[in-house]
């Protein structure tokens, strides 16, 4: 896990190209024959990084997730359906930005975003595709049939990029609201979107 964590740091900080496997190795304070042995090569690493993201990610929000996709598959009255979205939306926040290693995580997912290299496929397929609709077929039913899956897609996008957003944009929050933890202020702000959805 040393390894990893001194990747993702790297990765995320500098991008692929700028960084070489020596200094990830000299990093997590291993050599780097140990580290090809683990992992191949520089791409390998990079590869075992997304898949450590997307694991990190289940393990932080895969139950809430769960008992939500479990909910949709039954008759799901509007407030139940609010109610699962509210917690979907509580558990990243609180995962995108109070989890440790959540910077390094985002950096890494960003630059994948915005330069998809050789981990966008996983990153889409494993995370960011199945978080969108399940956020999006959440708001769909709390908003009982008033948006289409386009438009419940679209929203559910703008809802995690504003997690990702205040994620990227920490040090522009403090400065303007201090150094609080917001969690629970977005969570609220969240909800409120949520129960506006309902109405």
């Amino acid at each position: 896990m040393r390894i990893l964590h001194a990747a993702l740091a790297a990765f995320g900080s500098k991008g692929f190209a700028a960084v070489t496997t020596r200094q990830i190795a000299e990093s997590a304070g291993t050599n780097l024959p140990g580290l090809t042995y683990y992992f191949g090569n520089k791409e390998g690493l990079y590869l075992a990084c997304a898949h450590e993201i997307v694991a990190s990610f289940r393990r932080g929000i895969g139950a809430v997730g769960e008992a939500a996709g479990g909910a949709l598959s039954r008759p799901l009255a509007r407030e139940d359906a609010a109610g699962h979205l509210k917690q979907l939306f509580a558990a990243l926040a609180h995962f995108l930005l109070s989890e440790a290693g959540a910077e390094d995580r985002a950096m890494f997912v960003q630059r994948e975003m915005t330069s998809p290299g050789p981990a966008f496929e996983i990153l889409y397929a494993e995370l960011w595709q199945p978080g969108i609709e399940l956020a999006a077929a959440l708001l769909e039913r709390a908003a009982g049939g008033r948006l289409s899956t386009t438009d419940s897609r679209v929203r559910a996008v703008m809802m995690i990029a504003s997690l990702t957003g205040f994620r990227s944009g920490q040090r522009v929050v403090a400065w303007t609201a201090g150094d609080d933890d917001h969690v629970a202020q977005i969570t609220a702000a969240l909800n409120e979107q949520i129960d506006a959805f309902c109405r």
